[in-house]
């Protein structure tokens, strides 16, 4: 079954993706190369299907990601044939001409034509986020970075911006501010399940990388089993929250860590010994029983991602290497 060309294709995997490029002939032999824009001239044209917009733009992303520059380059054409070059339309095409750049010289041509759109228009969001995604692609993230805190200053409602600007800090080794912007990403969707895991992920690494012996260890891995804990409460199956839990309890069981006396009363203390035993065990059983029905496709534990689920297993296999299978 192709995949639905409504649906986003950034997150599909290479094969879907490339069932998607491998619909544009069809889509575009069967759909009207011109749609007019003016109230008379629909009259007398075939009927605009809202549809049909979203398929282009998905299309031109899904043909990107397979090589397929041409089919990308005519689902442009048509939307600039029926809205024009407006801010999403030349955004689309900076992104195909970012795609057929042979060489960084290329992209720095590109990167002038995005600064001189923004010179004429500031608050140009479709742009300012391909400069960002451009900038880096180039490897420039201090840049990226100052250029998302730009783009805050005037849309601090953007969750999808501070979830990029957490994650350029984070490929940088700066944990304190990865986690920051990643709490502004759950102060604007409070009860999404898979923020909080990743904020769990981000505060378990800032611990890891400080060390068992420092101050702020336990702070960190109390926030992480809080932030995994909430995940799953929102989403009893979500596979990397119980991932998550497993990982945090596993250490401090490991490291036998007691749970310090608490200085703030507004922060969140290590559970007791027997709790994270508890805890550990549960995420045990879970994420057991996710890669078991998972990995035998039973009706409705299909859609985990393959790699994640081989990640469980492998973890689940440190501990009872002869319950589950390699």
């Amino acid at each position: 079954m192709a995949p639905s060309l409504i649906r986003s294709p950034v997150q599909l995997p290479p094969a879907e993706a490339l069932a998607t490029s491998q619909q544009a002939p069809v889509v575009l032999q069967s759909s009207p190369s011109t749609v007019s824009s003016s109230a008379l001239g629909s009259l007398f044209s075939a009927t605009e299907k809202p549809e049909l917009w979203i398929q282009y733009e998905n299309l031109i992303l899904s043909c990107l990601r397979t090589g397929d520059d041409r089919a990308a380059q005519e689902c442009h054409n048509r939307l600039v044939a029926r809205f024009g070059n407006n801010d999403r339309v030349k955004a689309l095409g900076g992104l195909i001409k970012e795609a057929q750049a042979q060489n960084n010289g290329e992209l720095e041509k590109i990167l002038k034509e995005y600064d001189q759109m923004l010179d004429e228009n500031n608050t140009n969001l479709p742009i300012m986020k391909r400069r960002i995604a451009l900038l880096r692609s180039m490897g420039r993230l201090s840049d990226a970075a100052s250029a998302l805190v730009q783009l805050l200053d005037f849309s601090p409602t953007d969750s999808e911006a501070w979830s990029e600007l957490s994650d350029l800090y984070f490929s940088q080794g700066l944990y304190p501010q990865a986690i920051y912007a990643m709490e502004e990403v759950l102060i604007l969707a409070p009860n999404a399940w898979n923020v909080h895991a990743r904020l769990g992920e981000l505060q378990y690494m800032a611990a890891a990388a400080s060390g068992a012996t420092s101050g702020s260890y336990q702070k960190q891995m109390a926030e992480a089993i809080k932030r995994f804990s909430r995940s799953i409460e929102l989403c009893d199956d979500y596979l990397r929250g119980y991932y998550g839990l497993k990982l945090v309890t596993k250490r401090l069981l490991k490291d036998n860590t007691k749970p310090a006396k608490q200085t703030d009363d507004e922060d969140f203390s290590l559970p007791d010994p027997k709790t994270i035993e508890r805890l550990n065990e549960l995420a045990t059983s879970k994420l057991a029983e996710i890669v078991r029905h998972s990995s035998a496709q039973d009706h409705g534990w299909r859609g985990y991602d393959a790699a994640e689920v081989a990640a469980a297993r492998e973890l689940l296999s440190e501990d009872a290497p002869s319950g589950i299978e390699r």
